[in-house]
């Protein structure tokens, strides 16, 4: 008698969704910044009990805090003229010693609530240790347009061997908006500067912003859940005023992401348990932030068949791809993107939709062999899906020979000749006998990619 099958639990369910995350993110460094308005709100310890978790789960974390509000409040308590110029604060002898008292502060508050164990909670038997230092050598702003900064500074560089000392044992490093020069000055910084700088030098695969800002939208109001670089200058560019932390935080993101960081995220502070949404989940819950570099991944034209043709040929003799001549792929050469490296065709993948049945084939997956092992495929299968998104695809299929566990692996599962529409069953090719996999695609807008 055949064992009853019961429901999944949707708790279940979210852990087998979360692991293939959870494996992608462990030993690899994440720098994470939020204001002090953070601190402020009711839902702080929540907020660092979620960044605790992600310790737990094998992240390496550097953390860097802002504390504007916490030091406004003893300069306001002081009597002390709080002055800002081009969005800067002005920092004199009062405004330092406010910094200093601030930051101590909001540190020693943050290492406690980073040392709560207590049952019931996410921190029940969590032991995490922080580490806080003079990683951060600054210089002083200076004199600019007349306007002298005094003890306003910007970071000159990042003890970075020492900060990786202190990630691979373990510990959590903890930055404050300070830096210190050779000459032992103490400057005051923006938590941005000191982020931004940080994962750049550590070479991050994550940078996260905690934003009050919600998620951003378009002119159309939707969700923007993913952006490039240059998107998101030309949103800075545009006509509309952006607030102020949303233009600092996407100016960091375009520095960070046009250098060695692959991967900004802005996150709304005030939406529970959004950082683990965003990381370990499909849909996310904020706006991701990519680079370009000199690869490009864009839709192919008729100059790149022959590039194309290259890089495909090889694959068809071996009978992993079915042969097209020059002539199918000038006809089909819209459905195809690339990915391109000063002129030269690294990685191809087709698209065939077939709108009216809401099912689209990925086709003809090729990267050249020099160039394997980089994620190129994975960049292209994903923009395929998100290609097939727009256009309502719910389901994607893919025929293949001898790559039916790197299809498994992104999600696709076994299917039948049945499955696919009419027109494609009919073109199938016994004598090939491909296997096919069949992946269903979320709503539109839901997206996420792996790491």
């Amino acid at each position: 008698m055949a064992l009853k099958k019961t429901p999944t639990s949707p708790h279940v369910a979210w852990f087998r969704d979360a692991a293939p995350y959870i494996n992608a993110h462990r030993e690899r460094t994440f720098v994470i910044c939020f204001g002090g308005e953070a601190a402020l709100q009711p839902g702080f310890a929540t907020l660092l009990h979620d960044i605790a978790i992600l310790q737990t789960l094998g992240v390496r974390l550097v953390l860097v805090h802002g504390a504007r509000p916490q030091i406004e409040e003893r300069l306001r308590a002081r009597g002390a003229q709080i002055q800002y110029v081009n969005g800067l604060r002005l920092t004199d002898d009062s405004a330092l010693q406010a910094v200093k008292e601030a930051a101590g502060s909001l540190r020693a508050e943050i290492e406690a609530l980073l040392s709560m164990g207590l049952a019931n909670t996410p921190m029940s038997g969590v032991r995490v240790r922080v580490s806080s230092g003079n990683f951060v050598t600054a210089r002083p702003l200076g004199v600019r347009g007349g306007v002298d900064y005094q003890h306003t500074g910007e970071v000159r560089r990042v003890d970075t061997e020492g900060m990786k000392h202190h990630l691979r044992a373990g510990d959590m490093v903890l930055l404050p908006p300070m830096g210190y020069s050779p000459t032992g000055e103490i400057f005051n910084l923006t938590a941005e500067d000191v982020a931004t700088a940080a994962a750049t030098a550590l070479g991050a695969d994550k940078l996260i912003f905690f934003s009050d800002t919600p998620a951003l939208r378009d002119t159309r109001r939707r969700p923007i859940t993913q952006m490039t670089a240059d998107q998101a200058q030309a949103l800075l560019n545009g006509r509309r005023r952006l607030p102020e932390e949303l233009a600092a935080h996407l100016k960091c993101a375009i520095s960070a992401s046009r250098q060695s960081v692959e991967r900004v995220h802005l996150v709304d502070r005030h939406r529970d348990g959004a950082l683990l949404m965003e990381l370990y989940t499909r849909e996310g819950a904020g706006t991701l932030i990519t680079g370009e570099n000199y690869e490009r991944l864009r839709q192919a034209t008729i100059e790149d068949v022959g590039g194309i043709l290259e890089l495909i040929q090889p694959l068809e003799v071996e009978g992993i791809l079915v042969r097209r001549s020059r002539e199918q792929l000038e006809l089909e050469i819209e459905r195809f993107y690339v990915i391109e490296r000063d002129g030269m065709i690294l990685a191809c993948a087709a698209l065939y939709p077939s709108t009216e049945e809401a099912v689209a084939e990925v086709a003809c997956v090729a990267v050249h062999p020099d160039h394997r092992g980089g994620g190129r495929a994975d960049m292209l299968v994903e923009h395929l899906e998100a290609q097939a998104r727009d256009l309502g695809i719910t389901r994607l299929f893919v025929l293949t020979t001898r790559t039916a566990h790197w299809f498994r692996e992104r999600g696709f599962e076994p299917g039948e000749i049945q499955s696919l529409p009419i027109s494609r069953q009919q073109m199938y090719n016994i004598q090939r006998n491909s296997k096919i996999f069949i992946k269903p695609l979320q709503p539109r807008y839901k997206r996420r990619q792996l790491a």
